[in-house]
């Protein structure tokens, strides 16, 4: 239901209340809600206000119903809003639009564009908000774990960024600590021309390809030297360069990467240690410095500087996040894998250490977090495990070719239409469960062209829509015209309900950091068309008739165009 509907209902259902209650001696309303009603048979927006205030103003629901009801009808305007109204049940309230109402949203799409859906923030602030996601350590290239965070976090900001908040985006870089050292270990043994399964081989060094292509890469740069500290830092930058590659085709910009090492250069990571150690947040015990971190509700106290001297990892995640505080972020989502569950309360509980050192105003819920499961690739029937290059699992940049169908034997330009397909049903793949259940990826779905495939069959419509649309030959300006009055099949009734959510869908999606219930909305979407297109036949010979459907049709591509874009996922013209 669109909201300019929504909120004159509203209205008009609060003052029949608000007369209601002064002219009975009533105590004051609740503010009515609307909902819509399990069975589309039941009308198109439910109300069940008389329940609720029953029993409070001691009047029979049903009858409350009923006086609701006859104040509505003679309230100006409600019968150009609403064809009719019944009361079921114990005393719900199910209206029915008028086709006026429901055809409205053909016109607000139209007019609105690439706009439609989104929300415009009251005030003269624009609030912001930081998603950070992907931050995959520099050790090796980014695997499915990193592309479900890259499709999650890129698919919440720009549902984020539909609501009116601007959104920063950006990339944390762990280039600091022991995986780094035994990166740097590994390479330099593969110069040594070791090899994995050597005697002398690294037992904690990275077993993949990309190893020997870092080594190879070194041995004939310019910054080629037999030096330890040498080698991590053209790793590291190698790595870094091959992440970037791999997020590029992916379709994933960031507005800053920020090193973990910095924290240390800067001065960072002591000066919240010394904060939390002025406050008494810390105690010293069996050689080591350990947070109270159950005084905010964790099941026990964290070490956080080990008897070597040496940082555990959380330490620089809460000078990492008094950074992030400090930036102006009053608003920060972490989208992380679920194995970083254990580190959300030891983050928050420094956080409000150095808080109350500092006088900051830091919620206890702050930063917000989306954590996801695993991803399990599937291909010919079989789960894959490893990729040649990387060693030990699938990477991001395997799972775009295969999804694609790309083949040593393409021409770039078949290359770059194969590598859209792939980011295409590996981004929509991704994002289309909800981010705490395991996902499994099937390749072979990925690369069909029918139905079952869920990104080809939003797609589809997509392009159907414009084959249409190619076919009449008209001008698409004609049809801001059309008697919309004409649309009135069972049909085009469903279409037009499910174009009306569409603001909706954006709105809950971000509040709830749920991008997968767009991708639900959209498969919706596109089976709400197909089943429209062939029940009720477009280019039919009566004009008036055929321009109204066309004019559907056009807002339902603008409405896919929208929802697509959001989820980083093409909306191709032909297929």
């Amino acid at each position: 239901m669109l909201s300019t509907n929504k909120n004159r209902l509203i209205e008009m259902l609060s003052a029949a209340l608000a007369g209601l209650a002064q002219e009975r001696g009533l105590g004051e309303p609740s503010a009515p809600r609307l909902e819509r009603p399990k069975a589309v048979d039941h009308g198109d927006v439910a109300c069940n206000i008389a329940l609720q205030l029953a029993k409070a103003w001691k009047l029979n629901p049903r009858e409350l119903a009923q006086a609701l009801v006859e104040r509505l009808q003679q309230q100006a305007g409600f019968n150009e809003l609403i064809a009719s109204c019944e009361i079921a049940g114990p005393g719900f309230i199910n209206f029915r639009l008028s086709n006026a109402a429901k055809t409205a949203v053909v016109q607000e799409i139209l007019s609105a564009g690439t706009h439609f859906g989104e929300s415009v923030q009251a005030g003269e602030s624009v609030p912001n908000a930081m998603i950070e996601f992907v931050s995959a350590n520099p050790t090796g290239p980014l695997h499915v774990g990193h592309g479900r965070q890259a499709a999650l976090g890129d698919a919440l900001a720009n549902l984020l960024a539909t609501q009116g908040i601007k959104v920063h985006r950006e990339f944390y870089y762990n280039d600091a600590g022991v995986q780094i050292a035994n990166l740097a270990l590994s390479v330099q043994a593969r110069l040594q021309g070791l090899k994995p399964g050597d005697a002398k081989w690294p037992e904690q060094a990275y077993n993949g390809e990309y190893i020997a292509e870092i080594a190879s890469a070194f041995k004939v740069s310019p910054e080629f030297k037999d030096d330890l500290e040498a080698i991590r830092q053209f790793a590291v930058a190698y790595l870094r360069n091959e992440q970037d590659i791999d997020l590029k085709t992916f379709g994933v910009k960031f507005d800053c990467y920020y090193l973990e090492s910095s924290l240390y250069t800067d001065g960072s990571v002591a000066q919240i240690v010394g904060d939390l150690q002025s406050i008494g947040k810390t105690y010293e015990s069996e050689g080591a410095l350990w947070l109270k971190s159950t005084d905010d509700g964790d099941d026990k106290d964290r070490v956080m500087r080990k008897s070597d001297g040496s940082f555990t990892y959380f330490v620089p995640d809460v000078a990492y996040h008094t950074s992030k505080w400090n930036r102006g972020f009053q608003k920060v989502i972490n989208v992380q894998g679920s194995d970083h569950h254990g580190t959300i309360a030891r983050v928050r509980s420094g956080l409000q250490g150095v808080a109350q050192k500092r006088g900051w105003d830091i919620p206890k819920t702050y930063p917000d977090y989306v954590l996801h499961k695993m991803v399990t690739v599937m291909r010919h029937g079989e789960e894959v495990k490893i990729s040649k290059r990387a060693g030990s699992y699938v990477t991001v940049r395997d799972l775009v070719e295969w999804s694609g169908g790309v083949t040593p034997e393409m021409t770039p330009e078949e290359r770059e239409l194969a590598l859209q397909r792939g980011r295409d049903a590996v981004r929509f793949f991704l994002i289309s469960r909800k981010a705490d259940t395991e996902f499994v990826f099937d390749i072979d779905l990925a690369l069909q062209q029918n139905d079952e495939n869920p990104v080809f069959y939003v797609q589809y419509a997509h392009a159907r829509i414009n084959s249409i649309l190619q076919q009449w030959g008209g001008q698409i300006s004609d049809l801001a015209n059309a008697d919309l009055s004409l649309l009135q099949s069972k049909a085009s009734d469903h279409l037009l309900r499910r174009l009306a959510e569409y603001p909706e869908v954006l709105t809950s999606a971000a509040e709830e950091l749920a991008p997968h219930a767009l991708a639900f909305y959209l498969r919706d979407l596109a089976g709400d068309f197909h089943t429209f297109y062939n029940a009720d036949r477009v280019l039919v010979d009566d004009q008036n008739l055929k321009q109204a459907r066309l004019a559907l049709l056009l807002a339902t591509r603008q409405v896919l165009q929208n929802g697509l874009k959001v989820l980083g996922v093409s909306a191709p013209i032909k297929m």
